[in-house]
């Protein structure tokens, strides 16, 4: 029997399944929700019909209250708003775990991109030695950020676990019950969590899924590919932000990043003692059961009655399994060494530290800190800083930062900042005596615009009594202006003696962080992207020129307008002019729940990084570099691009637009993360301060998706009136970065939905701001759909574009909901004796509606 179309998969096993349990869930007696089910239907069809005739949200609400309510009175317009709100919400859980079950059956698990297409292509092309050499030293680090765009409590995530079973095994009694525990589970946090409750909720990510699929995926390799041979390089990787990542968080105290950090080392002897106690089981025999129950006893003590205390270290817990499994294979004839080998593999992949926590801190802040520890020496009288140091040219500062040594104190300072930024390279040496180098080894400098700031940082670590430290510096450059000068910063780091030395003692290893999500915010979509790949390929030539190794790791967010979208596509388009040894991404909010919260779409999502990898280095080896002619191209429509967006966000009405006109406000009241939603204090809003989650955010719930596409129609216009397009179709067809930028550029526009917005055109203050706005999405779509040769956006992913169809038609009340309350909060604002209570009431369906737009797009944020 032939495997049907993907599309014809997902309309079998999403969209009919999802009607079928719909219907079931409508059926529920719920008390507060009653009669909701029936009224939503015929809310949804009155809200496709009346944005089809182009009324107005308000328009839309008030026919339909008229004509299903019959009632004026706002107080039941706005119970049944919220009634719908809470109904809609459940919906999207219910999608989401429909989706979640039948992944497995829309994907080929096995198809391109698998391991086992690596395989069966290495050996269809000779190419096995090859493959071993290039996994030997090749890493994929994926790095779980504490970015707030996930609204689930963790109560209701656990009911979508359940569900996505349920529904998976079919099992309907299971499905009734827990649709009916989904209509009763509230879905609003009371209060805000705390940097270590939200590194709680994503260490369950760890455990549950991360643990097992790393595992399984090196398993398969080593057995596949490497003849059963053990392979001594970490392939894949973890990162952790939770606890420690302190830019623009307040939050996070000193205490709480060593408490995550032992929550880490708790988690991960917690899995090796579950798997242990699993393998005690089969492991009965002579010579090999005590060792084992050792072994148990000894995870059991650390992880149950630790207190910090660890029973085992990691070198004996490795010794005491290779023992074991010298003792099954001499005398027991290998029986059950599958599973040793299996818990073998997450030792050594995980160690004491199952993630490294990575410690993040603004140049900024790091300018001012720096400043209280000159001042501190100075006024000491010692001669660790010379008085005149900031009368110093760049080079005599570099020299000074060269010889400077020191123990500081946390208590000798009165500035807190001061205090927990001395004391989080403090907690570096703890973690990693506690869970060894790889608990915490990276300090990342966001908004890094000096080689000067990483000294000073390095400086400050080195002053904290750590002549040689064990922790690298990882610059993140973001602005455009940063990411053209990165290659100056570095060769001025690598050229330094100081500096060249402490590389040595890192392997000769640099980590540059580039910075997708404000690189975007700054110089708009294709600046951003254009930049970054140029910086990438000087920075690889610069880099090699001095024998360093650089490794890129990219601050993606979720949706394309922050480096999301299909990124392994983007990753197999590099060609050689770019260092490619190690892929390292953030995954954030609702980007770990889609694409890393289930067993099987973890495996599919990080063996295509690691397939991207492969394909890059190994099947398609010098085929994927730029020609001069192409990179004339696109530096040309990058700055097409930029001039617009420029002129765009230099515009009088820009920030007054996001501040009146969508949701940028409301993010800041939401309970879903620990992270205030910008980094300064202030009451007036400075965009160099706004954070990219809330910008790009703001502009998905007004389902405009600005930093996704615009500046893109008119750079491709410009090529179009001066009648050469086949300069950018040639690119198009030759080029995969080019294609899978432009593609990315098609979801943003695909989950674009102007008519919620058209009565803005009307506005007298900002209409005309509206106007550009859709005009550049207009000639964006019309121009992308002519290089891709398609009459429809995403046509050639239909299984895509479906599943983005039905998320709409799901939130569609929800956004007239939220646009219609921003309408009577302007309204009310408006009137002589504004009616606080009732301004409160709005402004809560608009957070409330903000919460489920969010979670249905998994990647708008």
């Amino acid at each position: 029997m032939y495997t049907l179309p993907k599309i014809e998969r997902f309309n079998e096993n999403v969209l009919s399944k999802y009607n079928i349990y719909n219907s079931v869930f409508i059926t529920l007696p719920f008390q507060s929700i009653d009669n909701t089910g029936a009224l939503l239907p015929l809310f949804t069809d009155v809200c496709e019909i009346g944005f089809k005739k182009q009324e107005t949200p308000k328009e839309i609400i008030e026919s339909f209250s008229k004509k299903y309510l019959h009632s004026d009175v706002e107080a039941d317009k706005i119970d049944l708003m919220f009634r719908f709100i809470q109904y809609i919400e459940r919906q999207i859980v219910l999608f989401d775990a429909v989706e979640d079950a039948a992944f497995p059956i829309v994907n080929n698990m096995e198809g391109r991109g698998s391991l086992r297409d690596i395989k069966e292509k290495a050996d269809a092309k000779g190419k096995r030695e090859e493959l071993i050499g290039f996994l030997e030293d090749f890493n994929i680090r994926t790095v779980l950020t504490a970015h707030p765009t996930q609204f689930y409590p963790g109560s209701v995530l656990g009911i979508i676990n359940d569900l996505t079973d349920a529904i998976r095994d079919n099992n309907l009694l299971d499905i009734k019950e827990l649709l009916a525990q989904l209509g009763k589970t509230p879905f609003i946090k009371q209060e805000k969590p705390n940097p270590f409750d939200e590194a709680v909720s994503l260490i369950w990510y760890l455990e549950n899924v991360f643990y097992s699929t790393s595992g399984d995926m090196v398993h398969y390799l080593q057995k596949n590919v490497f003849h059963g041979n053990s392979i001594q390089n970490s392939l894949i990787k973890l990162g952790f932000w939770p606890g420690g990542d302190r830019d623009g968080n307040p939050f996070v105290t000193t205490e709480i990043t060593l408490n995550v950090a032992e929550r880490l080392r708790t988690s991960i002897l917690k899995c090796y003692y579950i798997e242990v106690r699993g393998l005690k089981r089969k492991l009965t025999f002579s010579g090999v059961d005590v060792l084992v129950s050792e072994l148990e006893y000894k995870l059991y003590r650390s992880v149950f009655y630790s207190k910090g205390e660890i029973y085992i270290t990691l070198d004996e817990l490795k010794a005491q399994l290779n023992k074991i499994k010298t003792i099954i294979i001499d005398q027991h004839q290998s029986l059950y060494l599958d599973e040793l080998e299996a818990l073998l593999i997450k030792v050594n992949l995980f160690g004491f530290h199952f993630a490294t926590l990575d410690i993040r801190q603004n140049s900024r802040i790091h300018d001012a800190v720096f400043k209280d520890v000159y001042e501190y020496y100075v006024n000491s009288d010692t001669a660790v800083f010379p008085k005149n140091y900031y009368e110093l040219t760049e080079d005599e500062k570099f020299e000074v930062l060269s010889n400077v040594k020191g123990n500081l104190d946390s208590a000798d300072f009165e500035n807190e900042i001061t205090k927990s930024t001395i004391e989080s390279i403090q907690a570096i040496k703890v973690i990693q005596e506690n869970n060894g180098e790889l608990g915490a080894n990276r300090y990342i400098i966001s908004n890094n615009e000096s080689a000067l700031n990483v000294m000073e940082t390095f400086a400050m670590i080195r002053l904290s009594d750590w002549e040689t430290p064990t922790v690298d510096v990882v610059p993140l450059f973001e602005s455009v202006d940063d990411l053209m000068n990165a290659h100056n910063i570095m060769e001025q780091l690598y050229t330094n003696p100081m500096y060249a030395d402490h590389l040595v003692n890192r392997e000769m290893k640099q980590t540059i962080m580039l910075g997708f999500s404000d690189g975007t915010k700054d110089g708009g979509y294709l600046m951003a992207n254009w930049s970054i790949y140029k910086a990438k390929e000087e920075l690889t030539a610069i880099s090699r020129k001095y024998g360093v190794k650089v490794i890129f790791f990219d601050g993606r967010g979720g949706p394309p307008a922050r480096g999301g979208g299909k990124t392994h596509k983007f990753y197999a388009s590099l060609g050689p002019t770019i260092e490619n040894k190690e892929i390292q991404i953030t995954v954030q909010g609702q980007t770990i729940s889609s694409n890393f919260g289930t067993l099987d779409s973890c495996r599919y999502n990080l063996e295509n990084l690691l397939s991207a990898g492969v394909t890059n280095q190994v099947f398609s080896k010098n085929k994927n570099e730029l020609s001069a002619e192409e990179k004339a191209v696109m530096g040309q429509l990058a700055d097409f691009g930029y001039e617009k967006y420029l002129s765009f966000k230099n515009h009088p009405k820009f920030i007054p637009y996001l501040e009146q006109m969508s949701t940028l406000k409301y993010y800041a009241k939401t309970n879903i993360g620990s992270r205030p939603s910008k980094r300064s204090k202030s009451a007036e809003l400075d965009f160099k301060d706004l954070r990219a989650i809330p910008f790009v955010g703001s502009w998905s719930q007004l389902k405009q998706n600005v930093p996704g596409f615009f500046g893109v129609g008119t750079a491709l216009k410009h090529f179009e009136d001066m009648g050469q397009w086949d300069r950018v179709q040639d690119l198009y067809d030759n080029s995969l970065f080019f294609k899978t930028l432009l593609e990315n550029s098609m979801m943003s526009l695909a989950k674009s939905f102007f008519p919620l917005t058209a009565y803005m055109k009307k506005d007298p203050e900002f209409g005309a701001f509206w106007q550009i706005i859709y005009d550049e999405f207009l000639e964006s779509k019309r121009l992308l759909l002519k290089i891709a040769g398609h009459t429809e956006l995403m046509e050639n992913y239909p299984d895509g574009k479906a599943s983005i169809q039905i998320r709409e038609r799901i939130v569609l009340p929800l956004l007239t909901i939220q646009q219609y309350a921003l309408l009577r909060i302007n309204e009310l604002n408006k009137e002589n004796v504004p009616n606080e209570e009732l301004i409160k009431v709005y402004e809560k369906i608009v957070m409330r509606s903000l919460f489920g737009n969010t979670n249905a797009s998994r990647n708008s944020a």
